[in-house]
């Protein structure tokens, strides 16, 4: 892997990790557009992946420390008796919505990556994910105002559901998680803000699991190299960033705005089909 080929790849993860554009879907396809010719079987390919998730997961982190300090302290007894009950609710909820996506991960996200791993269907499906995003839109039903008070435990689980569905290149975990919220009722910067928030341990997690190839990889090479890290530290200032963008963009409009992504993924799934059946 090239320098720039490590950073366009960063700045990608960072981007479309979030953007409800699909991350995965993106990774596959883009290399075969690119002509790049990229082991995603090779040993250091993993844990290469591993420091540009950490980096997002970090970005994360940063961007809503207030909303994970507020439920820590909740877990040591700190604020007053009302604002404990409303951190812990909303601790319970992201745990709720997490549970399904490691349950189906666990036992089936190596069966889904062999069967629908390829350039192809990752573009075909983000095509679907574009109808899912577009149909979102019209089938929302309205909201009361407060995520922690006014999302249901069916709601957090409805969610969880959906986001199960990010383990198939093409469909965007973001995206997916915001139609299951929006779905129960919630505005689009709720839906947005709940569905980063299970994001981190969801991220964190992903990368936690491979920290013994991580590891494994750096006894072998002797250690990374400084574009490794730059890589990941250029993924997590791009989460950053994209972050910040999507909750004004979420909080400004509260009406199909999930459209011009639908739109993107459809163009986009579209176009790379047609340029791989066709024209390659």
């Amino acid at each position: 892997m090239s320098g720039l080929q490590a950073l366009v790849i960063a700045i990608l993860q960072g981007l479309t990790e979030l953007f409800p554009v699909s991350s995965l879907g993106h990774a596959v396809i883009l290399p075969r557009l690119l002509n790049w010719p990229l082991d995603q079987n090779d040993p250091s390919f993993l844990p290469f992946l591993v420091v540009l998730h950490l980096g997002t997961a970090a970005a994360l982190l940063l961007y809503f420390w207030r909303d994970w300090v507020n439920i820590l302290l909740a877990f040591f007894g700190v604020g007053t008796a009302k604002e404990r009950r409303e951190q812990w609710r909303l601790l319970w909820l992201i745990i709720l919505a997490t549970v399904p996506a490691v349950i189906v991960g666990a036992g089936f996200e190596k069966l889904l990556r062999h069967l629908f791993g390829s350039p192809v269907i990752a573009a075909a499906f983000l095509i679907v994910n574009g109808a899912i995003l577009f149909g979102a839109e019209r089938l929302r039903r309205k909201s009361g105002e407060g995520l922690a008070v006014e999302m249901s435990w069916k709601t957090a689980i409805a969610i969880g559901i959906w986001q199960c569905l990010a383990l198939i290149p093409g469909i965007s975990r973001s995206g997916a998680t915001m139609v299951g919220g929006l779905l129960g009722g919630l505005h689009h910067r709720e839906a947005a803000r709940f569905s980063f928030m299970i994001a981190t341990p969801i991220i964190l997690g992903a990368a936690v699991l491979e920290v013994p190839h991580f590891f494994h990889q750096q006894a072998e090479s002797g250690g990374f190299g400084p574009l490794v890290w730059l890589a990941g530290i250029i993924a997590g200032i791009t989460a950053y960033a994209s972050t910040a963008f999507l909750m004004r963009y979420f909080g400004r409009h509260d009406f199909t705005a999930l459209d011009p992504f639908a739109y993107y993924c459809v163009a986009a799934g579209a176009g790379a089909l047609v340029y791989m059946l066709c024209l390659a």
